[in-house]
């Protein structure tokens, strides 16, 4: 069974954490990469737009750009796993578990800038976490 039980969810955290991001150094320096992130989520179907400009980051849920940068496909799951620290995306992409368009080197950069929000994830994904186990 899925993490997320709808795309309402996905938005929450996996949008969220883009929007916590903004609150830290973090979010600069990702907006820095003057890209638009079009990340598409499965089970449950969810779609996201980051728009990396400027200063700060502009989350989109539901938003979509046909023409972003960089797009990525991949169930909401690991889009989960990878914000606790527990996948690695560039594995991900070589196995095919993760697919993408357009520069992924671009995408691959920041990945280490995301490592401060890992725990602000699991913060944002506490409550849910605890009704999950329960």
């Amino acid at each position: 069974m899925p993490f997320f039980n709808d795309a309402d969810e996905a938005y929450i955290y996996l949008g969220g954490v883009f929007r916590k991001a903004n609150e830290t150094e973090v979010g600069p320096k990702l907006a820095a990469a003057d890209i638009d992130l079009q990340v598409y989520y499965s089970d449950p179907e969810a779609k996201v737009l980051i728009k990396m400009h400027g200063e700060s980051l502009e989350v989109v849920d539901g938003g979509e750009n046909e023409d972003a940068d960089v797009k990525l496909y991949m169930p909401a799951d690991i889009g989960d796993k990878f914000w606790r620290g527990e996948y690695n995306l560039a594995v991900g992409l070589a196995k095919g578990q993760v697919k993408a368009k357009g520069p992924v080197n671009k995408i691959l950069k920041l990945v280490p800038l995301t490592k401060p929000l890992f725990p602000m994830y699991r913060e944002l994904v506490a409550e849910k976490d605890a009704t999950v186990a329960a």
